[in-house]
C-alpha cells in the first residue's frame, strides 16, 4: 500500500509540475550599429554571414553545414551538424519584410528536438543608427516543460545573442 501511495506521490508531483512549468519562451537582445538601415538589413537577410558572427559558429568552427536554395530569399535553408554544444539542425527563412524583418524557423534535432520561431528586427534611430534585435520563441511541451524551472533560457540563450550581436557590431562598424 505504501508503494502505491509513494507512486501516486510521484505522478501527483510530475502533474502540478507540468502545469505551473513555463509553456512558452521568448528571447530577444538588441544593440545598436552605427550603420545606415538598408546596408545592415542587406547584410543581414542572407543566413551565411552568420558565419562571420554568430556564437555557435565560434563553439564548433568545422560543423558541417549544407545550403538549400537561394540565400537571401524565403525558402532557403540552412543545415548544420556539430559538436553536443551546437548540436544538429536547421534554419529555413519564412519571411521577409524588406528593411524591416527577417523570420526564420528553427529545428533542432540534437541534443534534443525542438522548433522556435527566430526573427532579426532592424529599426532605423536617425543619424545612420540602426537598432538590430534578435530573437527567438517557442513552446515547452509538457511533461518536458518541468525542465524549464530549473534552466532559464533566457539567461543561458541571452548570453550567446548578446555575445553575436556584439560581433555583428565590430564587423558592420568596421565596413
Amino acid at each position: 500500500m505504501v508503494f502505491l501511495y509513494v507512486v501516486l506521490g510521484i505522478i501527483a508531483t510530475i502533474l502540478v509540475l507540468t502545469l505551473i512549468a513555463p509553456k512558452n519562451y521568448n528571447v530577444e537582445r538588441s544593440v545598436n550599429i552605427n550603420r545606415p538601415l538598408p546596408e545592415v538589413f542587406q547584410y543581414l537577410k542572407f543566413i551565411k554571414n552568420q558565419n562571420d558572427w554568430s556564437p555557435w559558429k565560434k563553439k564548433d568552427p568545422d560543423m558541417k553545414q549544407e545550403y538549400i536554395g537561394t540565400d537571401g530569399e524565403v525558402g532557403f535553408m540552412s543545415k548544420w551538424e556539430g559538436n553536443k554544444e551546437v548540436g544538429t539542425g536547421e534554419q529555413e527563412i519564412k519571411r521577409i519584410v524588406d528593411n524591416e524583418t527577417i523570420d526564420v524557423q528553427l529545428r533542432f534535432f540534437k541534443p534534443w528536438k525542438s522548433q522556435s520561431d527566430a526573427y532579426t528586427r532592424v529599426k532605423d534611430l536617425g543619424n545612420g543608427e540602426t537598432k538590430v534585435t534578435w530573437g527567438f520563441t517557442g513552446k515547452n511541451k509538457p511533461p518536458s516543460n518541468i525542465f524549464f524551472l530549473f534552466f532559464s533560457m533566457d539567461k543561458t540563450v541571452g548570453k550567446d545573442f548578446e555575445e553575436g550581436l556584439a560581433e555583428l557590431k565590430v564587423i558592420l562598424e568596421k565596413q
